[in-house]
This record gives C-alpha cells, structure tokens and sequence, in this order.
C-alpha cells in the first residue's frame, strides 16, 4: 500500500532547520511590493496559504508592506508556474503557494516543458491531512457507505476536487478507493475544478456526490452544515475540535494522505531574497499567531526550510511518479 505521510520527516526537519535555516536578520534584501500567487481561484487551499500567510508576514512586521495577493487560476497551477519560470524568472519580491498538488503535476509531467528545479523551494508551513466529505444533506454517513455505493454503482458518484485529473485530491480518492478493496480505480469519477472552494460549490449545488480536498479548506463549510466529513485520511484522529472526525483507518479503510502546504519562489531570485524568504518563512512558522491559525485550521506540524524543503519536494516527486504510473496514470 503506497500512503503519503508527511510524519517521518519531522525530526529531521527541525535538525535541519536548527542547523543550516535562516533568519531574516541582518540581510542585504529587504522587499518592496511583495506578492504571493495563489494558483487557483479565491477559496481553495492555495488562497488559505496566500493569504493567511500573507497576513501574518505583515502583522509581525517581517514585511513592510501588505503582500499583494494574486489569484492565478489555471492547468492545476500550469499556467501560474510557467508564468513565473517564463515571465518573472528574477523577481525578489515573488512569492508563489504550494502543496502536494504541485509536487504531483510536476511529478506527472503535467507542466508541459517545466520541471521542479526552475524554481527554488522556499519552505513549509504544515501538512494539511485529506477529507473525503459530501453534501451535509447526504444520506451518506461514512466513507465505507460512499465506497459501497461506488463498488455497486461507479456511474452513480462523482467526486469533486481542487485539482486536475491525476492531480493530489484526484490521488486521494483513488488511494482510498484501492484501500476500500475496488480493484479498477479507473472506475472512480472524479470531476476538477479550479480550486477546492469550486469543488464545494459544486457540492453544494448537488451537481456532484463527494469531495475530495483538505480539512483547511472544508472547515468553513463544515462549520456552516454546508458539508460532513465522511473521513479524514490521517493515521490517528486530528487534535482538539477535530477529533469528532473519523479517520478512514477507524472504518476499516487503511488510507493516509498528507498535503503539505508551503511556498516556492523564482528559480532566477537572488541569493539574498531567497535567504529572506525562506528565512520569513521560517520565522511565521514559529510565531504565535501561526500556531493558532493552525490549530484553527487543522494543519499539523511540518517544518521545513532552504535545502531541506528542497530535497523534500524531490522525494514527493519520486514517490508520486511511482504512484502515478502504478495506477496507470501516466508511463
């Protein structure tokens, strides 16, 4: 069984950060106009990290302007990524939103022309855990209901995600699927839209059955009864208020998937912006003011900065190719 779980690389993370991190004290760079890119529509968990990042960068006054947030929808993040190797290859003051979504277009070739090293990784702010999740009207009340449903009837469920087909919230279903014992994941319907925040739209509307996304994005609509958690794809119940969630191990369904959520930046930024950078990532990630917004949104801890992010990402990449054409998605 092949599962994404960010957890093992949290000791070595920190070593790594203690020992070769940054620190956006005493550097030649300071920012001017910053911006963040977000690749995909407002709402969705590219946006979340924009801009609660963002926010926070300007709150304890690493930057000295308020970052300018960009929404950048298209190709998965395609059309983002190559807007910056092609068109922004040397501005310092870019920053551009990431997760397992992006390490798996690119691991898939999905970036026509462009691979993970024209940009330079900047660093993590958490590992945000999937959900599968339906309408909050659905007489659907566990994942194992919406997996039984898809074996007698693959034609009567679409699944909904943020990302393109192959792309991190397509792999999750299917990773469920193939732990819940359908043998053919080919069988799943799964229908992108630009964003996780459309993908629930959509939910909504009833155009489509389920959900496949992160416990960042789907909070909100959880909160409002729009949407219920069928399962979160974490190996144990997540801390405080989302403990009330059920993992898919509970109901018998081995799945984990684990998105990491984080920035890349410029492959042509300077050494000293990028040490900035990777060093403001670094000092939000340790802040108060992040902490709670991460209990708030469910993200878990996941630090990782500078080479250690960058050799992260390369691993990601590898293991979602083996993924990828293991399920016959890609050669």
């Amino acid at each position: 069984m092949i599962q994404f779980d960010a957890r093992p690389v949290f000791v070595a993370a920190v070593f790594a950060v203690a020992v070769g991190g940054f620190s956006t004290a005493a550097l030649a760079f300071e920012p001017t106009n910053s911006e963040c890119i977000a690749p995909a529509n407002a709402g969705g968990g590219w946006d979340f990290t924009c801009r609660q990042v963002g926010k926070a960068l300007y709150d304890l006054e690493i930057v000295p302007n308020p970052v300018q947030v960009t929404n950048m929808a298209g190709g998965g993040g395609g059309v983002a990524y190559a807007a910056v190797v092609n068109k922004r290859n040397d501005d310092n003051d870019l920053i551009v939103a990431a997760s397992s979504a992006t390490s798996t277009r690119l691991a898939q070739g999905a970036f026509p022309g462009n691979t993970m090293d024209q940009v330079r990784w900047l660093g993590t702010v958490g590992a945000d855990y999937g959900v599968i999740a339906v309408a909050g009207d659905s007489d659907i009340n566990s994942l194992t209901d919406l997996m039984d449903k898809i074996k007698s009837d693959p034609s009567s469920v679409s699944v909904a995600g943020g990302s393109a087909v192959g792309g991190w919230d397509h792999l999750k279903v299917l990773i469920a699927a193939n732990a819940a014992g359908i043998d053919d994941v080919r069988t799943i319907k799964y229908v992108a839209f630009e964003g996780g925040g459309e993908a629930v739209t959509q939910l909504m509307g009833g155009h489509v059955q389920a959900f496949s996304g992160d416990i960042s994005e789907a909070k909100g609509f959880v909160d409002s009864g729009d949407i219920k958690v069928l399962a979160v794809l974490a190996p144990d119940r997540l801390p405080g208020e989302f403990d009330k969630f059920p993992t898919a191990r509970e109901q018998g369904i081995d799945a984990v998937g684990a998105n990491w959520r984080g920035f890349y930046a410029p492959g042509g930024m300077s050494d000293d912006a990028y040490a900035f950078w990777a060093g403001a990532i670094a000092d939000v990630y340790a802040s108060d003011e992040w902490k709670a917004i991460m209990a708030d949104n469910g993200l878990m801890p996941l630090d990782l900065s500078g080479d250690a992010f960058q050799a992260f990402v390369a691993e990601q990449v590898a293991k979602t190719e083996a993924l990828s054409k293991e399920i016959g998605l890609i050669k």
